[in-house]
Protein backbone atom coordinates (compact mmCIF):
# COMPACT_ATOMS: atom_id res chain seq x y z
CA UNK A 1 0.00 0.00 0.00
CA UNK A 2 1.25 3.50 -1.02
CA UNK A 3 0.28 6.10 1.49
CA UNK A 4 0.53 9.94 0.65
CA UNK A 5 -0.82 13.26 1.10
CA UNK A 6 -2.25 15.57 -1.28
CA UNK A 7 -3.37 19.39 -1.05
CA UNK A 8 -1.81 23.21 0.19
CA UNK A 9 0.59 23.25 2.92
CA UNK A 10 -1.04 22.43 6.32
CA UNK A 11 -4.52 21.60 4.51
CA UNK A 12 -3.25 18.28 3.18
CA UNK A 13 -5.72 15.09 3.14
CA UNK A 14 -4.89 11.55 3.26
CA UNK A 15 -4.56 9.33 0.02
CA UNK A 16 -3.98 6.02 -1.17
CA UNK A 17 -2.29 5.44 -4.45
CA UNK A 18 -4.17 2.73 -6.52
CA UNK A 19 -3.12 0.40 -9.01
CA UNK A 20 -3.54 2.46 -11.68
CA UNK A 21 -1.81 5.91 -10.53
CA UNK A 22 -5.20 7.77 -9.21
CA UNK A 23 -6.10 8.72 -6.00
CA UNK A 24 -8.31 7.09 -3.18
CA UNK A 25 -9.32 9.00 -0.51
CA UNK A 26 -8.81 8.05 2.56
CA UNK A 27 -9.80 11.04 5.03
CA UNK A 28 -12.69 9.48 6.11
CA UNK A 29 -10.24 7.50 7.80
CA UNK A 30 -7.68 9.71 9.48
CA UNK A 31 -6.59 13.38 9.19
CA UNK A 32 -2.99 12.76 8.83
CA UNK A 33 0.09 9.70 9.31
CA UNK A 34 1.40 10.97 12.30
CA UNK A 35 2.17 9.52 16.18
CA UNK A 36 -1.53 9.33 17.20
CA UNK A 37 -3.16 7.67 13.89
CA UNK A 38 -0.45 5.02 13.69
CA UNK A 39 -0.69 4.52 17.25
CA UNK A 40 -4.16 3.93 16.63
CA UNK A 41 -3.80 1.45 13.80
CA UNK A 42 -4.57 3.61 11.26
CA UNK A 43 -2.46 1.55 8.10
CA UNK A 44 -3.91 -1.70 9.23
CA UNK A 45 -7.59 0.09 8.48
CA UNK A 46 -6.53 1.51 5.44
CA UNK A 47 -5.78 -2.09 4.40
CA UNK A 48 -9.07 -3.16 5.16
CA UNK A 49 -10.51 -0.08 3.32
CA UNK A 50 -8.84 -0.94 0.82
CA UNK A 51 -9.50 -4.55 0.29
CA UNK A 52 -13.28 -3.84 0.79
CA UNK A 53 -12.99 -1.21 -1.78
CA UNK A 54 -14.39 1.34 0.69
CA UNK A 55 -12.29 4.07 -0.63
CA UNK A 56 -14.11 7.10 -3.08
CA UNK A 57 -11.96 8.15 -5.51
CA UNK A 58 -10.28 11.42 -5.26
CA UNK A 59 -10.16 13.69 -8.52
CA UNK A 60 -6.08 14.41 -8.38
CA UNK A 61 -3.98 12.61 -10.17
CA UNK A 62 -1.62 10.42 -7.44
CA UNK A 63 2.28 11.31 -8.47
CA UNK A 64 2.30 13.80 -11.17
CA UNK A 65 4.01 15.96 -9.12
CA UNK A 66 3.73 19.81 -8.46
CA UNK A 67 2.18 20.81 -11.29
CA UNK A 68 -0.84 19.52 -11.03
CA UNK A 69 -1.63 18.75 -6.98
CA UNK A 70 0.72 19.60 -4.54
CA UNK A 71 2.10 16.38 -2.64
CA UNK A 72 2.85 16.43 1.02
CA UNK A 73 5.76 14.92 3.05
CA UNK A 74 3.53 11.14 3.82
CA UNK A 75 4.20 12.15 7.54
CA UNK A 76 2.52 15.33 8.66
CA UNK A 77 5.05 15.60 11.41
CA UNK A 78 7.39 12.97 12.70
CA UNK A 79 8.28 12.92 16.33
CA UNK A 80 12.16 12.94 15.69
CA UNK A 81 14.30 12.28 12.74
CA UNK A 82 17.45 10.32 13.81
CA UNK A 83 20.14 9.75 11.31
CA UNK A 84 22.70 7.67 10.77
CA UNK A 85 26.26 8.83 9.14
CA UNK A 86 28.63 7.11 7.25
CA UNK A 87 26.52 3.91 6.41
CA UNK A 88 27.26 2.87 3.01
CA UNK A 89 31.11 1.37 2.54
CA UNK A 90 31.92 3.81 -0.94
CA UNK A 91 30.88 6.69 1.49
CA UNK A 92 32.72 6.33 4.19
CA UNK A 93 36.01 5.56 1.40
CA UNK A 94 34.87 8.50 -0.85
CA UNK A 95 34.76 10.23 2.22
CA UNK A 96 38.63 9.45 3.24
CA UNK A 97 37.34 7.54 6.55
CA UNK A 98 37.39 4.07 8.22
CA UNK A 99 34.02 2.24 8.20
CA UNK A 100 32.75 2.60 11.90
CA UNK A 101 32.68 -0.33 14.44
CA UNK A 102 29.18 1.10 15.56
CA UNK A 103 26.19 3.39 13.76
CA UNK A 104 27.08 6.93 13.61
CA UNK A 105 24.39 8.37 15.04
CA UNK A 106 23.10 12.16 14.79
CA UNK A 107 19.73 13.70 14.88
CA UNK A 108 17.87 16.19 12.32
CA UNK A 109 14.97 19.20 13.35
CA UNK A 110 11.96 17.06 12.56
CA UNK A 111 10.85 20.50 10.86
CA UNK A 112 13.11 20.34 8.02
CA UNK A 113 10.74 17.90 6.99
CA UNK A 114 8.99 19.03 3.83
CA UNK A 115 7.05 17.24 0.62
CA UNK A 116 8.61 15.90 -1.68
CA UNK A 117 8.27 18.57 -4.91
CA UNK A 118 8.66 21.46 -2.31
CA UNK A 119 11.79 23.78 -2.57
CA UNK A 120 14.66 23.46 -0.54
CA UNK A 121 16.73 26.92 0.76
CA UNK A 122 19.69 27.52 0.29
CA UNK A 123 20.75 28.51 3.86
CA UNK A 124 22.41 32.32 3.67
CA UNK A 125 25.81 32.27 4.28
CA UNK A 126 25.81 28.87 2.40
CA UNK A 127 28.70 28.12 0.29
CA UNK A 128 28.47 24.00 0.68
CA UNK A 129 25.04 23.03 0.81
CA UNK A 130 24.94 19.21 -0.60
CA UNK A 131 22.91 16.35 -1.39
CA UNK A 132 22.19 12.83 0.14
CA UNK A 133 19.48 10.77 -1.24
CA UNK A 134 18.67 8.06 1.74
CA UNK A 135 16.52 5.40 2.33
CA UNK A 136 13.80 6.53 5.21
CA UNK A 137 12.26 4.13 7.94
CA UNK A 138 9.08 5.29 9.32
CA UNK A 139 8.45 3.75 12.90
CA UNK A 140 5.03 2.50 13.09
CA UNK A 141 5.30 1.18 16.79
CA UNK A 142 6.77 2.01 20.18
CA UNK A 143 10.27 0.15 19.81
CA UNK A 144 12.93 -0.21 23.39
CA UNK A 145 15.23 -2.87 23.97
CA UNK A 146 14.71 -4.73 20.59
CA UNK A 147 16.03 -8.39 20.84
CA UNK A 148 16.04 -9.81 17.20
CA UNK A 149 16.00 -8.13 13.60
CA UNK A 150 12.86 -9.35 13.39
CA UNK A 151 11.00 -7.83 16.02
CA UNK A 152 13.16 -4.85 15.01
CA UNK A 153 11.30 -5.03 11.15
CA UNK A 154 8.07 -5.49 12.87
CA UNK A 155 7.90 -2.07 14.53
CA UNK A 156 8.35 -0.72 10.88
CA UNK A 157 5.28 1.11 9.49
CA UNK A 158 7.27 2.30 5.86
CA UNK A 159 9.53 3.15 3.64
CA UNK A 160 10.05 6.27 1.99
CA UNK A 161 12.88 8.79 -0.10
CA UNK A 162 14.52 11.08 1.86
CA UNK A 163 16.76 14.00 0.77
CA UNK A 164 19.27 14.72 3.48
CA UNK A 165 20.51 18.07 2.66
CA UNK A 166 23.87 19.05 4.60
CA UNK A 167 25.69 21.72 4.49
CA UNK A 168 29.06 21.06 4.92
CA UNK A 169 30.90 23.81 6.22
CA UNK A 170 27.77 24.44 9.07
CA UNK A 171 28.44 20.52 9.61
CA UNK A 172 32.25 20.04 9.66
CA UNK A 173 33.92 23.31 10.16
CA UNK A 174 32.08 24.72 12.30
CA UNK A 175 32.38 23.49 15.88
CA UNK A 176 30.32 21.33 17.63
CA UNK A 177 28.20 18.08 16.37
CA UNK A 178 26.53 17.80 12.95
CA UNK A 179 23.33 18.92 13.94
CA UNK A 180 23.57 22.33 13.17
CA UNK A 181 24.49 21.73 9.15
CA UNK A 182 22.02 19.12 9.03
CA UNK A 183 18.95 21.37 10.73
CA UNK A 184 18.65 24.30 7.95
CA UNK A 185 15.18 24.72 7.28
CA UNK A 186 13.82 22.52 4.46
CA UNK A 187 16.68 20.41 4.85
CA UNK A 188 14.48 16.90 4.66
CA UNK A 189 12.14 16.76 1.72
CA UNK A 190 10.56 13.48 1.96
CA UNK A 191 8.17 11.01 -0.03
CA UNK A 192 6.30 10.75 -2.07
CA UNK A 193 4.49 8.17 -0.71
CA UNK A 194 4.52 5.64 2.60
CA UNK A 195 5.10 1.99 0.90
CA UNK A 196 4.16 -0.22 3.95
CA UNK A 197 6.58 -3.25 3.56
CA UNK A 198 4.10 -6.21 2.25
CA UNK A 199 5.09 -4.13 -0.72
CA UNK A 200 9.04 -3.93 0.03
CA UNK A 201 9.71 -7.41 1.78
CA UNK A 202 13.88 -6.73 1.10
CA UNK A 203 14.59 -3.08 2.37
CA UNK A 204 18.35 -4.52 1.39
CA UNK A 205 17.93 -4.76 -2.34
CA UNK A 206 16.91 -1.32 -3.47
CA UNK A 207 18.56 0.94 -5.68
CA UNK A 208 18.96 4.79 -4.82
CA UNK A 209 19.94 7.26 -7.48
CA UNK A 210 20.43 11.11 -7.30
CA UNK A 211 20.89 13.49 -10.28
CA UNK A 212 21.66 17.44 -10.46
CA UNK A 213 20.38 19.05 -13.07
CA UNK A 214 19.70 16.14 -15.15
CA UNK A 215 23.25 14.48 -14.00
CA UNK A 216 23.93 11.66 -12.08
CA UNK A 217 25.36 12.15 -9.40
CA UNK A 218 24.52 8.62 -6.90
CA UNK A 219 23.95 5.62 -7.81
CA UNK A 220 24.22 2.76 -5.28
CA UNK A 221 22.27 -0.54 -3.41
CA UNK A 222 20.66 -0.59 -0.20
CA UNK A 223 23.06 -3.50 -0.31
CA UNK A 224 25.98 -1.81 0.68
CA UNK A 225 24.83 -0.74 3.95
CA UNK A 226 27.22 -0.98 6.70
CA UNK A 227 24.42 -1.32 8.90
CA UNK A 228 21.55 -3.10 7.49
CA UNK A 229 17.94 -1.79 8.42
CA UNK A 230 17.09 -3.73 11.55
CA UNK A 231 20.48 -3.57 12.85
CA UNK A 232 19.86 0.03 12.60
CA UNK A 233 16.42 -0.38 14.54
CA UNK A 234 17.67 -2.95 17.15
CA UNK A 235 20.49 -0.86 17.66
CA UNK A 236 18.86 2.66 18.49
CA UNK A 237 16.42 1.13 20.51
CA UNK A 238 18.86 0.15 22.88
CA UNK A 239 20.12 4.09 23.44
CA UNK A 240 16.83 5.94 22.81
CA UNK A 241 12.82 5.08 22.67
CA UNK A 242 11.45 4.92 19.49
CA UNK A 243 8.02 6.14 18.77
CA UNK A 244 5.70 5.79 15.74
CA UNK A 245 5.58 8.88 13.71
CA UNK A 246 9.74 8.86 13.98
CA UNK A 247 11.76 8.68 10.80
CA UNK A 248 15.06 7.42 10.42
CA UNK A 249 17.89 8.33 7.58
CA UNK A 250 19.20 5.17 7.09
CA UNK A 251 22.85 6.71 5.40
CA UNK A 252 23.98 7.87 1.50
CA UNK A 253 25.81 6.00 -1.08
CA UNK A 254 28.65 7.53 -2.79
CA UNK A 255 28.87 10.80 -4.99
CA UNK A 256 27.98 12.93 -2.61
CA UNK A 257 29.98 16.71 -3.51
CA UNK A 258 31.81 16.68 -0.61
CA UNK A 259 33.54 13.14 -2.10
CA UNK A 260 34.29 15.17 -5.32
CA UNK A 261 37.70 16.75 -4.34
CA UNK A 262 38.37 17.73 -7.70
CA UNK A 263 35.63 20.17 -8.51
CA UNK A 264 32.88 20.04 -4.83
CA UNK A 265 30.10 20.77 -7.07
CA UNK A 266 28.06 22.07 -4.49
CA UNK A 267 24.10 23.32 -4.79
CA UNK A 268 23.41 26.33 -6.28
CA UNK A 269 19.81 28.71 -6.70
CA UNK A 270 18.37 27.12 -9.53
CA UNK A 271 20.07 23.44 -9.30
CA UNK A 272 17.50 21.10 -9.45
CA UNK A 273 17.97 17.69 -7.83
CA UNK A 274 15.64 14.70 -8.38
CA UNK A 275 16.63 11.41 -6.18
CA UNK A 276 15.15 8.12 -5.70
CA UNK A 277 14.65 4.37 -4.47
CA UNK A 278 13.60 1.65 -6.39
CA UNK A 279 9.77 0.65 -5.46
CA UNK A 280 9.75 3.85 -3.74
CA UNK A 281 8.88 6.71 -6.27
CA UNK A 282 11.02 9.90 -7.37
CA UNK A 283 11.17 13.63 -5.57
CA UNK A 284 12.00 16.77 -7.70
CA UNK A 285 12.99 19.71 -6.00
CA UNK A 286 14.68 23.12 -6.73
CA UNK A 287 16.88 24.82 -4.15
CA UNK A 288 16.28 28.56 -4.03
CA UNK A 289 18.58 31.20 -1.91
CA UNK A 290 16.72 32.03 1.26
Amino acid sequence: MRVLRVGEAGAERLAVLDGSGGLLDASGIADDIDHRSLSDGVLDRLGRAVTEGALPALDAPGDRGPDQVRVGAPVARPGKVVCIGLNYRDHAEETGVDLPSEPVVFMKDPWTVVGPYDEVLIPRGSAKTDYEVELAVVIGRTARYLRSDEDALACVAGYAVSHDVSEREFQLERGGQWDKGKSCETFNPLGPWLVTPDELPDPQKLALRLSVNGTERQHGSTADMVFPVAAIIRYLSRFMVLHPGDVINTGTPAGVALGRPESRPYLRDGDVVECGIEGLGTMRHTFRQA
